[in-house]
């Protein structure tokens, strides 16, 4: 299967008869058309033999360690190698390595529909912030062919403020609500649809210019701000992959990113109630 997710074609080799694909048919509509050039593809190889101790002794060390719903997911390094390993009460759910700088990604065959949407969601990760292209955690609504995209912890109110440009701000429209990504393209930040939004099942192919980016916080007030460079750099960073702000390779890669980002894009902080009124007041700030 031959991805294209950003603008990049993503061969992910090896999973064309796994039962889990049909848990996860927001592949399908990214799927490449035509032919492609073998030297265009980044990869990723399933059904591989990996070693992956990472967080399980001191031979390869670990740099992020989290868990959601059960299943822990741990990303780590050993020399030039990236690794990255799922697991759940024990038993292995994936396991992934990377070279830097080398391709392909090699991988064990996925157990599940999760160690599957998140194994291909790491790997592509790895793969393209090599690029200059990278995830970010928001929901990003369009109107009139421009894109904002809403930043904010989990439980923030990100989907809540897009669901209310929805039904106030006529024309508007969803890209992405959990996971889209970003780049700079002839001078231009744009922001691409993803096979990943999260718990809403939202996935576009298209690429839209970036007009702004907002940072949420819930406050008894509405109110918005202009941030500073140095307090926008502060206010993107978070939301990009967070297991790469452990390793130097990785997070030079998304700061460079980031600071071609600001360089054409303003990013703003918005206090806000869940009302209308606070839709109103980011969509004429950032659109004038």
């Amino acid at each position: 299967m031959i991805l294209n997710v950003a603008g990049k074609f993503f061969e992910a080799a090896g999973i064309g008869d796994s039962p889990v694909l049909r848990q996860m048919p927001s592949l399908k509509l990214f799927e490449a058309a035509g032919a492609v050039d073998p030297s265009q593809l980044m990869r990723v190889r399933f059904g591989c033999e990996v070693k992956c101790d990472v967080g399980r002794g001191p031979a390869e060390e670990a740099l992020y360690d989290f868990e959601t719903e059960g299943v822990r997911s741990v990303f780590g390094r050993a020399g030039e190698d990236y690794l990255f390993r799922m697991e759940e009460d024990g038993r292995q759910l994936l396991a992934m390595r990377k070279r830097r700088g080398v391709e392909p990604i090699e991988a064990t065959m996925p157990e599940g529909v999760t160690a599957l949407r998140f194994g291909l969601w790491m790997a592509f990760n790895l793969a393209a912030v090599e690029c200059g292209v990278a995830a970010v955690h928001s929901s990003v609504v369009v109107h009139e062919g421009r894109a904002v995209l809403f930043l904010g912890e989990s439980g923030t109110g990100k989907s809540t403020h897009t669901g209310l440009w929805l039904k106030n701000i006529e024309g508007s429209w969803l890209l992405n609500d959990d996971s889209p990504f970003i780049a700079v393209e002839d001078g231009q930040a744009v922001v691409y649809g993803s096979p990943w939004s999260g718990k809403t099942p939202c996935y576009r192919t298209e690429r839209v210019p970036v007009a702004g980016i907002v940072r949420l916080s819930q406050a008894p007030r509405n109110r918005i701000v202009r941030l500073s460079p140095v307090a926008a750099f502060g206010a993107l960073y978070p939301s990009l992959p967070p297991a790469f702000a452990y390793d130097e390779y990785l997070t030079d890669k998304v700061c460079a990113l980031i600071s071609a980002v600001l360089e054409t894009v303003p990013v703003y902080h918005l206090e806000c109630l869940p009302d209308r009124a606070a839709a109103e007041l980011s969509h004429r700030t950032v659109l004038g």
